[in-house]
Formats: C-alpha cells, structure tokens, sequence
C-alpha cells in the first residue's frame, strides 16, 4: 500500500458527498483532480471502492469501510500537528459544528472572540435541519452541534447557550391584530419542511391546543418562510432570533396569542464518549466562560 493523506482526504470527501463534482467544489480543486486521485487509491486496491449506476456514483460496502478508515487515519493526522503544536506552545486544531439553519443566527456570536484569540484552530460550521445535525454528531462527523431540542436516547453533554423564543409571525401588511387561538384554523400556515426542530414545535403547539389546520404551505429554509410571509400567503411560528431586521423596519409583526412564546433552549451538543482534543477542550471551556456576556452583548 502506497496511499497519501491526501487521497485519503479526497476520498473520504467524495463519501461525504456521494459525488466527485461536490467534492471538488469543498476542495478547491478541479473535477478531473479528484478523479486522479480516486484512481491512484482505487488502483491499490482489487477490490472496487465506487461504482457507477447510470450516471450516479455509488460507495461499495467496501468502499464505505475504506471510508471510515480514511477518517479515522485523517484524524490521527491531525492529532500528530496538534501534538507538535501543543509542545511548541501553540492551540491548533480543527473543529466542526453542525448548526441547524435557525443556528446561523446564534453560533457566529459565540465564536467570534474564541477565533480571534486563537487564530490556529480552524472552525468549520456546517447549516442543516435537525435530523442531518443529530446524525452528524452520532457518526462522529462533527465536533459539536447546536440544537434547539435535545433528541432522546442520545448521550451527549451540553452547554446551555440561551433562550430561543418562538412567536406568531405574520405580514406587517396584515390589519388584523386581536388574533385567537381558533382563528389559526382559518389561516395559511406555513411549515418548515420535516426533520426541522421549528416544524416540529410549532406540529406540537398545534397539537397541544387542538388545532386544526385546513390551509398549509411546507418550505425548506427560514429564510424562504420569511419571503412568504411578508408576500401576505400566511402565517409562521417562527424563532424571534431570525426576524431582527424585518421586525425593525415592520415588513412582519408579531401576532400576541395566547400560549405563545414557545421558550426553548439554544443547546451547543457534544457526544459524552468523544475524545476531545485540546482546541475542542478549549472552545468548551472558553464558551462557558464568557457565553452570559455574548448573550448580554448581542442579544438582550
């Protein structure tokens, strides 16, 4: 065997995304790049890592073992640098964070401080829905993950970050102020897409007092939820954390309901049998510090 770290990193990325364009698009590289590399790993083996089915890339079962192993030998790489740093005085490291979309709003803020202090750990922040962020973590693919919901039968540790706060949220056009429970039985209401924490809260509210809901529209992003909000189509339950600017120059209002806000918790997850390496160890540590004062600062 004749591998290098660095075909094992391209190729461990194509598993990750199930295709050598996106792979190359994450590695700045050129397509052509990553299938010479692909090649010169596959060539060391007699056994095949991918196939092809039409025009789609699919990962073997034993190119998914491969897979694993890439990533755990990556990892020990990686230790050996932040090993020599360490002994030189130096905090190096990577670290990943799954955030689900709604997160985007919240995690810069608390990392901004920490990245300037130590300019040697390189943070990556991936943005998903629920479900990807929570596999993410149990695949070990991920350092950390932000959730607004705690899953059950998960063993992590957690950092309690702040509140995430839910409201009615409609358009500022709208007339109407003295909205009732009831009345949302005659809206459009609109959902986040399935595997999302804020669909599932506001399924569960809707649940919880007995509504029934006749008119619905599912998007896939906050940000989507907004545009169709503000267009008038309908209504949301939305968290107040993305909503800063549009509540500020009134394109959407809240709409005081009685039940309403939903008070959750912005938790930053880690798995309670992760080995955790000095810059992760860190970053615990320094955002449990200083997490009342980012919260102080920029969202009081």
């Amino acid at each position: 065997m004749n591998y290098t770290l660095h075909q094992l990193k391209v190729f461990a990325t194509i598993c990750e995304h199930q295709s050598i364009t996106k792979a190359a698009n994450d590695l700045h590289l050129t397509q052509p790049a990553v299938s010479i590399q692909l090649k010169k790993l596959q060539d060391q083996f007699e056994i095949p890592l991918t196939e092809l089915v039409g025009r789609k890339l699919h990962i073997t079962d034993f190119g998914e073992e491969i897979a694993l192993a890439c990533k755990r030998i990556l990892r020990e790489a990686d230790t050996i640098k932040t090993t020599m740093d360490h002994y030189k005085g130096l905090l190096t490291g990577k670290i990943k964070i799954s955030v689900v979309s709604t997160g985007k709003y919240v995690i810069p803020y608390f990392l901004t401080a920490f990245m300037q202090k130590y300019p040697g750990v390189e943070i990556s922040i991936d943005v998903s829905n629920k479900n990807k962020v929570i596999e993410g973590l149990l695949k070990n693919d991920s350092d950390f993950s932000l959730v607004s919901i705690i899953p059950e039968n998960i063993e992590v540790d957690q950092i309690d970050l702040m509140d995430n706060e839910l409201y009615l949220i409609g358009s500022g056009k709208f007339d109407g102020q003295n909205l009732g429970l009831m009345d949302l039985q005659n809206l459009t209401l609109i959902f986040r897409e399935k595997g999302s924490a804020t669909r599932s809260v506001m399924e569960s509210f809707l649940k919880q007092n007995e509504i029934k809901i006749s008119k619905t529209m599912e998007l896939v992003s906050n940000e989507a939820v907004k545009q169709a909000v503000n267009a008038g189509i309908g209504f949301s339950i939305m968290p107040l954390i993305g909503l800063k600017n549009e509540l500020q120059n009134g394109s959407l209002k809240i709409f005081p309901i009685k039940g309403l806000p939903i008070i959750t918790k912005w938790n930053l997850l880690y798995s309670k049998n992760k080995q955790l390496t000095p810059a992760t160890r860190e970053l615990i540590h320094f955002i449990s510090l200083n997490k009342e004062k980012v919260v102080e600062e920029f969202f009081k």
